[in-house]
């Protein structure tokens, strides 16, 4: 009797505690830290545009292209048109083993541009090994000095014109060690999973941009379009799959700050099916488990840092395990009460019943928002509980496919 009675209050206590993380980190952390940076800046500290241009700081620009003929003519024409001093830009693209006419067309720009530099890659390698070697071709030409920095970004992402120079102008604080972009993701489908993928990546815009203004340790760029000084850069481990954060980490881990600039716009497509958004988000979950075995010196929730950690990341990360938990404990204590016997139902219907009531309905075009965004939040969580088990199997490669987008 005793031994039932411990039992039922374990599950209550898990389930319980595994409803209060999932309530914090996508619920309580965003609203405390809109609360707490409604009143905060940035930095002051910038470049101004009327400085001296030979003032300002040197730009590398890196990017990896795996068969990106659909949009590298206007990534490029994105970059040439960029407001800020010619001479002071270089541009170094990895083409990793491209197939189709990538090479042609950023070859026709090199005969033009001699700060446009090519380097075709004759096998497969993933964008951290084509990054890595591309900062060492760029270290060559521009030796590191406190004002050489990496812009680094996808061939995906269309930069404003004023992009370069919002971001450089950070850099003149000595304190600021990398500057994240506001990315904007166009091509939404009601149809599709883009809206549910927009208003999620709305929200972490805002959450990143609010850790920036508070403590300078935003967790996390974008990872499409964000600027780094050359110094703090950090060579991707083998392998590795979510390099954008892997180096951010290593940049606060050093002791700088990381913030973005929500002036500073990008645009991207985002991604409509569900099918292409579940596979980049198996990646970026088995890259997430990674970067959370390396960076475990760093989750000390009583310090700063941990604190936004393990609210904003961590939690995400180990959400699949406190749903499971959750389900797990109702059935379990579901005949302790009528309120765990509802909530048993609840839990079930909304876990397994929703997302295929919204999968059915959109076979035959029907779309409901709400619905949608219940099961796009399962779905993710499902793809973090398979990256776990990627990352436990060991990952032997970092090649990608570039995500099919609207």
């Amino acid at each position: 009797m005793y031994l039932l009675i411990g039992s039922l209050t374990i599950f209550h206590l898990l389930f319980w505690g595994g409803a209060l993380l999932l309530v914090h980190t996508y619920i309580f952390y965003p609203l405390l830290l809109k609360f707490l940076a409604r009143n905060s800046l940035v930095n002051t500290l910038k470049y101004n545009s009327k400085d001296d241009p030979s003032d300002l700081p040197t730009i590398s620009i890196l990017m990896a292209a795996h068969n990106e003929e659909a949009v590298i003519d206007q990534k490029i024409q994105s970059l040439l048109a960029q407001d800020y001093p010619i001479d002071k830009i270089s541009i170094y693209i990895g083409s990793d083993n491209s197939t189709d006419t990538t090479n042609a067309i950023i070859d026709s720009y090199t005969q033009l541009h001699k700060h446009i530099h090519l380097y075709p890659f004759s096998t497969r390698q993933g964008k951290p090994c084509i990054i890595n070697q591309l900062v060492q071709k760029a270290v060559l030409q521009r030796p590191v000095e406190q004002d050489h920095l990496f812009l680094m970004t996808d061939a995906s992402v269309m930069l404003n014109t004023d992009v370069i120079f919002k971001l450089a102008a950070h850099f003149k604080n000595p304190e600021i060690g990398l500057v994240d972009t506001h990315m904007i993701y166009t091509g939404s489908q009601a149809s599709g999973i883009s809206v549910s993928e927009q208003n999620y990546l709305s929200g972490e815009v805002q959450l990143k941009s609010n850790e920036s203004k508070l403590w300078g340790t935003m967790i996390g760029p974008f990872g499409g379009c964000f600027m780094m000084r050359s110094q703090l850069y950090f060579p991707v481990p083998k392998n590795f799959l979510v390099d954008d954060f892997f180096l951010a980490m290593k940049v606060l881990q050093r002791g700088y700050k990381v913030i973005n600039e929500l002036s500073a716009k990008c645009f991207e497509s985002v991604s409509h099916e569900i099918s292409e958004e579940f596979k980049r988000k198996k990646r970026i979950s088995t890259g997430n488990f990674q970067n959370l075995n390396h960076f475990k010196g760093l989750l000390n929730p009583f310090k700063q840092l941990g604190f936004a950690l393990w609210s904003h990341k961590v939690l995400r990360w180990l959400g699949p395990f406190f749903i499971i938990i959750m389900l797990v404990s109702t059935w379990v204590i579901s005949s302790s009460s009528t309120f765990f016997i509802a909530s048993s139902i609840l839990l079930t219907v909304v876990v397994f019943g929703i997302p295929l009531m919204d999968k059915l309905l959109s076979v035959v075009g029907i779309n409901i928002s709400i619905l949608r965004n219940i099961r796009y939040f399962f779905a993710m969580n499902l793809a973090l509980l398979i990256g776990f088990f990627k990352y436990l199997k060991g990952v032997k490669s970092s090649v990608w496919q570039p995500t099919k987008r609207t």
